[in-house]
């Protein structure tokens, strides 16, 4: 039988409260992400995809980390860190946001969440925000306090998420409306309940607020999941592909702008309020992209996994970009991918060669998302 000590690179990586959950259900291998091991591997990665679009599934996702924001100035700092507007961002609701350094670069791509007028937190894809905003906040001339809490999540996503839900907490969660959240309890387990998740799927994440108690938290979610299929698994590489959703360090990175994803919506450049690198902003907007993210279809034999390293796109020989995450749809029947490539390239249609190992493939520039592009099965 496997053993939770069987993993480890030392103590310099920390374990999340449900790591011996996960290896008890069969977690098989795990990566490091925000200095922390996250599972990935429970087997079949297609057979997780499945599960997750047909089903339901439970992610230990306590590497995304959290940045706690409170004090007096706690809105008009978090607003400082980010290009979107928040002026309208109520108690109980979240966002996701863009935070960006002075030269319009994006840091990470996190959720903010409002617990309080003056109490946030930023949910953390892999980075170390919480030393930036520390940092911000060190000569900022404002009233806040920068921590990260005692706080873990977990994500329960799937078509059947909803069923395992009202199971553990009743008929009142289907109110919780997406991108909201609730303060909850369960069996006198505190927890933070959101309407999100990394997956384009309907879903949950549980926020828990006492790393003692996480062992109990995972069981409880398994047993009352178990009349509808739940099973262990880890976040989808296909279905986030899919649904065009971004893997910081891959499709973005500290010399990606929001312009170049298409994000425009994201950033508010009108606003009365300041931000870090508006102005820098401001210039890209003005002056226009030389690359922008886009779509492929890949030809060729279906890929046995995701790109492990960035394979270089050409056209008539001279190289326009790069592959940032590809993977094979079992649902679509496609090799899709994310990609950036030069503004001059990335229109539909336009044919493509991808360098991959075994050689060059053709590929076709298409819209992204792949899949429900209108996002209405997590809406729903």
């Amino acid at each position: 039988m496997t053993q939770s000590d069987d993993f480890g690179f030392g103590t310099q990586i920390r374990k999340s409260p449900y790591f011996d959950a996960t290896v008890r259900w069969g977690a098989r291998a795990f990566s490091v992400y925000n200095h922390m091991y996250i599972p990935r591997d429970f087997g079949d990665p297609e057979q997780n995809f499945w599960n997750l679009v047909n089903d339901a599934i439970l992610c230990d996702v306590a590497v995304e980390r959290q940045v706690e924001i409170t004090g007096p100035d706690a809105a008009a700092f978090t607003q400082m860190l980010t290009p979107r507007d928040l002026s309208t961002m109520a108690v109980g609701q979240c966002k996701y946001i863009l935070i960006t350094n002075a030269d319009g670069g994006i840091l990470n791509d996190p959720i903010l969440l409002r617990l309080a007028e003056n109490h946030f937190w930023i949910s953390i894809g892999d980075s170390d925000i919480l030393l930036w905003a520390q940092g911000v906040a060190v000569h900022s001339g404002m009233d806040v306090t920068i921590r990260e809490p005692d706080v873990s999540p977990l994500q329960l996503q799937g078509p059947k998420s909803g069923d395992v839900m009202q199971a553990l907490f009743g008929d009142t969660i289907m109110d919780l409306r997406y991108y909201r959240l609730r303060e909850m309890e369960l069996d006198g387990i505190p927890l933070i309940v959101s309407r999100t998740g990394w997956s384009s799927e309907l879903g949950y994440e549980l926020y828990l607020r006492d790393g003692n108690r996480g062992d109990e938290l995972w069981e409880k979610i398994m047993a009352a999941g178990a009349p509808f299929g739940i099973k262990p698994g880890h976040t989808s590489s296909i279905r986030r592909i899919e649904g065009g959703m971004l893997s910081y360090q891959a499709d973005a990175d500290i010399n990606t702008n929001p312009f170049e994803l298409g994000m425009d919506r994201l950033v508010n450049l009108d606003m009365e309020a300041d931000f870090i690198g508006k102005a820098a902003l401001r210039r890209i907007r003005d002056n226009g992209v030389s690359r922008k993210q886009v779509g492929l279809r890949i030809e060729g034999a279906r890929l046995k996994g995701p790109n492990t390293t960035f394979w270089p796109i050409t056209k008539d020989g001279d190289t326009i970009g790069k592959v940032t995450s590809a993977v094979y749809s079992p649902r679509l029947e496609q090799n899709i991918a994310l990609a950036m490539v030069s503004a001059d390239w990335a229109e539909i249609g336009a044919v493509v060669d991808v360098a991959m190992p075994q050689g060059p493939v053709q590929a076709t520039i298409v819209e992204r998302p792949f899949f429900d592009p209108k996002k209405k099965i997590a809406t729903s």
